[in-house]
């Protein structure tokens, strides 16, 4: 066994042993000296068919998944249609975190807010909706119900798996509009690796990174860390601009994207005994954004506020194999999420700095979850029957002066099983269900049904799926009361729970050295008793409310070709969000927006340069609001286009690789806003015009590696 690769994520922590670039196929699977086996549980699995051999000189694996799968396995096998982003893809853009990557996918649509940070929606339904997991752990430290994308890193991620629509039969609350889950690296094929990426663009980003791995036997270790730096940007600075003068103090200091530094630590270590897999995963997050704001009259003093998150993650993981195909995973975790607002009078002439004492100006929130997952999984190979039972527990508690009572918790504890059954041998069909006990609400029962059937060269997937979202420590507790606000939660809040239609069909197809993938998709939500910030009384009176009824519908299609050194890949999208207005005032049900992308890439065999496209199409988002008079009015947000280009070369074995490139190259900076669209929630946001990106810049990114890639 000359390398070990470690999954775990999803439903599991697995172990399996690979030789070279493949899993080596075993005397009876080599029945032909061009194909071998991947995952050969089946005929499906077997690489050398019609549409899928595999000669010596074109060589490639399956893309294997694990979120919500009994075992690891290919995307063609899994009952959900996945989608998965792979490492060569985040190197080709040069992602430094999600929100980087994310903004090139379909039915994906992200906001910026900067202060809170960027947010998306999947399938016409916001990211309070969206579970966001790492290796199968939820992450926590939700601002106004998103995650910030722009905290998840993806220096130490190998691969993200998204399946779209609800698996709250596997993952509780939250995963309705989408599950996302990033895998982290866990290869070592040398006793001792090393690497270094450095990271520049023109608007003044600098991020540096490193990574250190060392196995001996079955004890492995990882290590990697780094800081990211912003220095801020506004309309109208020139690129390239570097400064080390002392700032003027006028309106020069203020930004309109703030400041932000960040450090991040990760610790992995894993050891295998047997059949047994132990892990234990650290990680740290520190993030300072700064905001200055205008100078007083005379220019003498400012306040400026800081904001300050905190992440401290703990997870260990326990992966066995009772036989050869039944599993048994447990996963416990501890995530501590703290957020630290503070606001300073700044003496600009001695640099002093004193924290007001205004009320609302100083806050710190605390957050801490424990949670303990396990699943026990059988994968027998053509079993008309395999099976999955798991219990999930999560208990969060929240404390702060904006918390009820400065302190409040929950608890939420659940079962769930499913099973995959196989009448004959193309079609699988996979009933699941949910039960959970909470200790603020009652949680709903939550039933599933995924459908699989290959035709051919083609596969076909139908689901039905309740999806649920509870309400969050905030929504319940919330307690924020000064000149400005006036906001309490609700702790009479139901959980807001989806019925979710998808379907698809894909077909892949290759000839000669042509490979074609072809799929569509459609989707229909309907949400009940969706949870809304809303306007309770006079003023700036608010409390979160239950409000009734929303729906997404949808379809997707895309077209991807690979031949040699080219790989194509054309898509498109039509999401329709429901309006509410159309109930009582005759408005059209659903308003539409289109979506299109583009990405082409192309390796020159002599030179070995890679130069990559990206290019996204994110239409105009209409709807309608009442005007202040209760008078229907239409709002819009306007279309934008968003493009990527690079180019790439690696030398010395690959182990130093060069990126050049340029970003936003249509210089896109802000969207301009008509309609009353703005969020209540979110007093950052309003106004005619939406933050949206820095406008064209560039960047090179340097990446070193001790050992040959």
């Amino acid at each position: 066994m000359k390398n070990k690769l470690f999954f775990y994520g999803g439903a599991a922590l697995y172990f399996l042993s690979v030789s070279g670039i493949a899993l080596p196929a075993t005397a009876k699977d080599k029945k032909d000296k061009n194909s071998v086996s991947v995952f050969a549980k089946d005929k499906e699995d077997e690489v050398g068919g019609d549409n899928t051999n595999l000669s010596k000189k074109d060589f490639s694996i399956k893309e294997v998944v694990v979120t919500g799968q009994y075992a690891p396995g290919n995307t063609e096998k899994a009952v959900q249609k996945i989608k998965l982003i792979d490492s060569k893809k985040i190197q080709a853009m040069s992602a430094q975190n999600l929100k980087d990557v994310l903004s090139n996918e379909l039915n994906v649509r992200l906001s910026q807010d900067n202060i809170l940070g960027s947010s998306l929606n999947i399938q016409g339904v916001g990211g309070e909706s969206v579970k966001i997991l790492i290796d199968g752990v939820p992450v926590i430290g939700r601002q106004d119900g998103n995650i910030d994308l722009s905290q998840i890193s993806l220096s130490n991620i190998d691969r993200i798996e998204i399946v779209e629509g609800p698996m709250a039969v596997n993952y509780g609350t939250d995963a309705l509009a989408g599950t996302i889950n990033l895998i982290t690296k866990k290869t070592q094929k040398e006793k001792w690796s090393a690497g270094l990426s450095t990271y520049y663009e023109s608007i003044g980003t600098y991020n540096v990174n490193g990574r250190l791995g060392f196995h001996k036997g079955n004890h492995h270790i990882l290590l990697s860390g780094g800081r990211n730096f912003f220095d801020g940007w506004r309309d109208g600075e020139k690129p390239f601009s570097v400064s080390f003068a002392a700032r003027a103090a006028d309106s020069n200091r203020v930004f309109q994207w703030k400041p932000k530094e960040q450090y991040f630590a990760n610790l992995q270590y894993i050891y295998q005994i047997g059949k047994t897999t132990f892990t234990y995963k650290g990680d740290y997050f520190n993030e300072l954004i700064t905001n200055r704001g205008t100078p007083y009259a005379y220019g003498e003093k400012a306040s400026d506020d800081d904001y300050r998150t905190i992440r401290f993650d703990n997870a260990v993981f326990m992966s066995t194999k009772l036989s050869d195909d039944k599993n048994l995973n447990v996963q416990v975790a501890y995530n501590d999420y703290k957020r630290i607002s503070n606001t300073y009078l700044n003496d600009l002439t001695t640099l002093h700095q004193t924290l007001t004492d205004n009320a609302g100006d100083q806050d710190t929130s605390l957050f801490h979850q424990w949670s303990s997952r396990g699943t026990y999984s059988t994968s027998k190979a053509n079993a008309k029957i395999n099976y999955e039972v798991g219990y999930d527990v999560n208990l969060e508690d929240a404390s702060g002066l904006r918390i009820k009572n400065t302190k409040q918790t929950i608890g939420d504890y659940a079962a769930f099983t499913s099973a995959e059954y196989r009448p004959v041998e193309n079609l699988t069909i996979r009933p699941g269900v949910r039960y959970a006990y909470n200790t603020a609400y009652k949680a709903p029962l939550i039933p599933s049904v995924n459908v699989r059937y290959k035709l051919d060269a083609v596969t076909f997937r139908a689901s039905f799926a309740q999806g649920f979202r509870s309400p969050s420590l905030k929504e319940l507790y919330f307690d924020f009361h000064d000149s400005n606000h006036d906001i309490d939660g609700n702790p009479n809040l139901k959980p807001e729970y989806s019925n979710s239609y998808n379907l698809s069909a894909g077909y892949t197809k290759r000839v000669g050295s042509y490979n074609y993938k072809i799929d569509a998709s459609g989707f229909y939500n309907d949400m009940h008793d969706r949870i809304e910030l809303a306007q309770t009384g006079a003023g700036v009176q608010y409390s979160y409310v239950n409000i009734g009824r929303y729906k997404t519908l949808g379809v997707q299609a895309n077209v991807e070709l690979s031949h040699k050194g080219l790989k194509v890949l054309v898509g498109g999208s039509y999401t329709g969000r429901y309006n509410s207005l159309s109930q009582t005032s005759g408005v059209s049900m659903f308003s539409y927006s289109p979506e299109m992308r583009c990405n082409i890439s192309y390796e020159f065999a002599t030179s070995g340069i890679t130069v990559n496209f990206f290019y996204k199409y994110n239409g105009s988002l209409p709807g309608f609001a009442l005007d202040e008079k209760g008078k229907v009015t239409t709002t819009n947000i306007a279309a934008y286009n968003m493009g990527d280009i690079s180019v790439a070369k690696a030398f010395f074995d690959k182990r130093v690789n060069i990126t050049i490139g340029s970003k936003n190259i249509f210089d896109v900076k802000t969207l301009s806003v008509t309609g009353s669209v703005a969020d209540a929630s979110s007093p950052h946001s309003a106004g005619t015009s939406m933050p949206i990106g820095t406008g064209r810049y560039y960047f090179l990114r340097l990446d070193f590696n001790l050992n040959k890639q």
